[in-house]
């Protein structure tokens, strides 16, 4: 049967929750510090799964670090969605499938607002690659979304996430992960276009490589890249020795 609890503890986070709690010996919802952590390990490394708004979560981090806790920071991708749309009596009314799937640059527009502390040796950054299920209920008129972000309004409303399947995960803690990222065909030096045509060419969607500039702003704060030049406002980057 399915789960109608609220978006805001959605089933997503609470079994990925439990699942980081079970594979790193640990126990969840722990204060330490005046913070209270989804997961401690019993080797007090702290654990925090944050599904959207990474930045909310930049003060706590320092505040660890600062503490000298390790810290790691979960922050699933969903590659693949299933969606069941249900009435107010709970019926299923139908079943499909989203279009839209997420990929390792989708974490760009998150990791912007930690950018500081993403090489800090005490912090590490987890990507789990996820299938889930998105819950919604039939609404009698078309409605904003309780988030208040929807740009027109419509007949339903997300109820729940659910997780169905952990299909992979990456961990990011040093220069050599996040470079990793950069495609193997840019050139010595390189601007914004050249990444692009290489995301393109890696039949990335266009929602990816048209944000090539905020990837290469997000390395280039990381001290991964370095600005070489700007000609005929282009910003030409290389890679930082390390």
């Amino acid at each position: 049967m399915s789960d109608f609890s609220t978006l805001n503890e959605s089933s997503l986070h609470n079994t990925l929750k439990k699942v980081y709690a079970f594979q790193n010996d640990g126990q969840t919802e722990v204060e330490l510090n005046g913070h209270i952590y989804d997961i401690l390990t019993k080797n007090k490394e702290a654990i925090e799964i944050q599904n959207q708004n990474l930045y909310h979560l930049l003060p706590k981090i320092k505040d660890t670090i600062d503490k000298e806790i390790k810290i790691k920071v979960v922050y699933p991708v969903i590659v693949k969605k299933d969606i069941e749309l249900y009435d107010k009596n709970k019926n299923l009314l139908r079943k499909s499938k989203s279009p839209v799937k997420g990929c390792i640059y989708s974490i760009f527009k998150e990791i912007k607002g930690i950018y500081p502390v993403l090489l800090n040796p005490l912090f590490k950054l987890e990507i789990p690659f996820i299938n889930i299920t998105e819950i919604r209920l039939q609404e009698d008129l078309a409605v904003q979304s309780k988030n208040k972000k929807r740009r027109y309004k419509r007949d339903w409303n997300k109820s729940n996430k659910k997780l169905n399947e952990i299909i992979e995960t990456k961990c990011f803690s040093s220069k050599k992960d996040y470079l990793s990222l950069l495609p193997a065909d840019l050139p010595e030096e390189f601007y914004s276009k050249d990444l692009e045509n290489s995301l393109k060419a890696m039949k990335m969607p266009a929602r990816i490589y048209k944000n090539s500039n905020l990837i290469l702003w997000v390395l280039s704060r990381m001290e991964i890249i370095e600005l070489t030049k700007t000609e005929q406002r282009r910003n030409y980057y290389k890679i930082k020795k390390i």
